[in-house]
């Protein structure tokens, strides 16, 4: 099963990958685990990727396609993949299918969970950690027992700097401006499927899985 996990920020992408790669016993790969493997291991395009970073530029396409690539051909992908944050762009996707193409190999799936714009923001902004064990919690979808205290631990529940209305907003907005034009390449390709995110957690995850088993786009 070879996926791509769509969707936007607060979305529930994290918790819905752990249900993919369980499920179908695959690799869950992100640009950033990519990034941060080679550098750590100091291969050469690790070290070519650190340089951009280090001057806190974005890794460029050609660079982060290579990487991607490289990561595709290890031996833990031979079941199949479930790519996060890549692609990005269409260029991103026209270099992906041609990376696959010469591996022999083709995309499956892309998951797109679907959340409306204000109920993302909604989530994001009501959203509370425990400074002492980071569980989490919502003010409204998941309230401590105690206003402001952690039922696990006792500690002071704090809201995150990057969770207000404006800057939550903001990110969904560079990432619809992004997505949107890949949205309209995989559904014309025939392999994208919607799933709605405003469910339950364990329903969108049985959706997800129930649509991929049985091949539903």
């Amino acid at each position: 099963m070879r996926a791509i996990l769509l969707g936007p920020p607060g979305a529930g992408k994290g918790t819905q990958a752990e249900t993919i790669v369980k499920e179908f016993s695959i690799p869950h790969i992100s640009t950033g685990d990519i990034f941060r493997k080679n550098i750590k291991e100091g291969t050469e395009l690790g070290k070519k990727a650190k340089e951009y970073m280090d001057q806190g530029k974005l890794v460029p396409d050609d660079l982060t396609v290579e990487l991607v690539k490289d990561r595709l051909q290890q031996d833990d992908c031979k079941k199949g993949f479930l790519l996060d944050g890549f692609p990005r762009t269409i260029y991103q996707a026209d270099a992906l299918e041609e990376a696959l193409k010469s591996m022999d190999q083709k995309l499956d799936y892309v998951i797109n969970i679907e959340v409306r714009k204000e109920l993302l923001v909604e989530r994001a902004v009501g959203r509370r950690v425990c400074k002492d064990c980071g569980q989490t919690y919502h003010t409204k979808f998941n309230p401590p027992s105690k206003d402001g205290i952690c039922d696990n631990c006792g500690g002071d529940l704090q809201q995150r700097k990057d969770d207000t209305e404006e800057t939550v907003a903001n990110r969904i907005n560079v990432y619809e401006e992004q997505t949107a034009p890949l949205i309209d390449y995989y559904t014309k390709k025939g392999i994208l499927i919607n799933i709605d995110g405003e469910k339950p957690i364990d329903e969108v995850g049985k959706d997800i899985v129930a649509k991929m088993r049985n091949k539903i786009v």
